[in-house]
């Protein structure tokens, strides 16, 4: 999916805990209850407003029920404190989430869709300019090549969350694109499965991203990214462009950063030309130059571990597969993963091992990071390039060498 919002295979930066409703079964139906009134009511007006028909919407909500399996929910009477330790693989292990093995059975199994798939491929790139590649990896990991099994109802997901959830505004207008879709028969409502937050088919698009994004590639009339191959990697093509990418560049290159380059330069905020980066002693770590075409352009130094795993000079490009998912460490997957599949090996620099640590523990360090003086980009608990270049600073202003990321000993002087 696009975005943090979804979970399990379909997006693995983000891990939740089930929310346990302490809700009695009699009370359970009195919800039930209101869900159906709520669904008639106050969804209805709305739907219609956005030219689904009654016909579209009876059959999508007539017989529907509240999922009360899904996270993040904050039912009616309801006592539950929701999800209080998420965590995230990027504060844990990277390594973890690099996983050689799993690298390694994508990179061969994504050759074979190369293959099987190049003359769509050869389309899409004509059409839009991204590389079969990224399209590919990006497949891969959203749901591993059109395998993994997308077991909700997508309708009753979004349902259940704009009823109850803790985000209902989101997910209301989420809902409202889904029943869009209905509308003009782009699938079916019993075909329409999604992850537990709604996130459509192969790609992973929440609604609102298909009525934006989602192309009818193969010329059926429907944008199908449930069963059409061709429509899918058109779709998540489409996306890219649409967001960006440049046609001809790369995503970025793994490089040696010296000593004497800050950690605290990391993020878009802080391009230089690729020369700079050059002058002041950066490297590709492979041995081989950048290429000519990049010098003049803009770089960004990337570290989703600080000083504690591999470098990176990104491009444009790697900030557009952010677009696609907000975290560090799966654009890097992304760019990584096609690299392999075109002939590179793995990264070379190793990951360090990692403290745990979990979101509550994350926010108190960035509230603290903050009362001193430092953007974080937020006080949400993610550790995000503001974060780990405000770590940085913190550690080069207090005497100690920056790491520009969390660990056990940052997490101690910043409580």
């Amino acid at each position: 999916m696009i975005r943090t919002i979804i979970s399990g295979f379909l997006s693995l930066s983000v891990s939740l805990m089930a929310t346990d409703i302490a809700l009695p079964a009699a009370n359970r139906a009195s919800v039930e209850k209101q869900f159906s009134s709520w669904i008639a009511n106050d969804l209805w007006p709305d739907a219609r407003k956005a030219g689904v028909s009654r016909k579209t919407f009876d059959t999508a909500t007539g017989k529907l029920t509240l999922n009360w399996d899904l996270p993040d929910l904050r039912p009616p009477g309801s006592s539950s404190k929701g999800p209080t330790a998420q965590r995230q693989s990027e504060f844990r292990a990277p390594a973890a989430y690099f996983s050689s093995k799993r690298l390694a059975s994508l990179t061969r199994l994504g050759g074979g869709q190369l293959k099987k798939w190049r003359k769509t491929l050869d389309g899409v790139e004509r059409k839009y300019g991204v590389p079969r590649e990224i399209i590919i990896a990006i497949w891969a990991r959203e749901s591993d090549f059109g395998r993994a099994p997308l077991p909700y109802n997508a309708v009753r997901s979004l349902a259940t969350q704009a009823f109850m959830g803790r985000r209902k505004a989101l997910f209301r207008a989420e809902l409202l694109a889904a029943l869009k879709i209905l509308q003009a028969g782009h699938i079916a409502p019993a075909k329409m499965k999604s992850a537990w937050a709604g996130a459509l088919g192969q790609p992973q698009f929440m609604p609102s991203k298909f009525l934006q994004y989602a192309v009818d590639f193969d010329g059926d009339g429907r944008k199908d990214i449930w069963t059409s191959v061709p429509d899918t990697l058109a779709s998540i093509a489409h996306f890219l462009k649409q967001h960006g990418w440049q046609s001809g560049r790369d995503w970025g290159f793994e490089a040696s950063i010296p000593a004497a380059v800050s950690c605290a330069l990391e993020g878009p905020e802080q391009g230089r030309p690729v020369r700079a980066w050059l002058d002041a002693g950066v490297t590709r770590i492979s041995g081989k130059p950048f290429p000519k075409s990049e010098l003049r352009k803009t770089g960004y130094l990337m570290m989703p571990a600080g000083r504690l795993g591999p470098a990176f000079i990104a491009t444009e490009n790697f900030y557009v597969l952010k677009f696609y998912n907000e975290s560090d460490l799966y654009a890097l997957y992304i760019g990584h993963l096609a690299d392999r599949m075109r002939g590179a090996g793995g990264l070379r620099t190793n990951w360090s091992k990692l403290d745990g640590f979990n979101r509550r523990q994350v926010r108190t360090m960035q509230e603290r990071l903050v009362a001193l003086g430092h953007d974080v980009g937020g006080v949400d608990g993610l550790v995000g390039f503001k974060t780990r270049t405000a770590i940085g600073t913190w550690q080069a202003k207090n005497g100690q060498t920056p790491t520009c990321f969390p660990g056990s000993a940052v997490l101690k002087k910043l409580r």
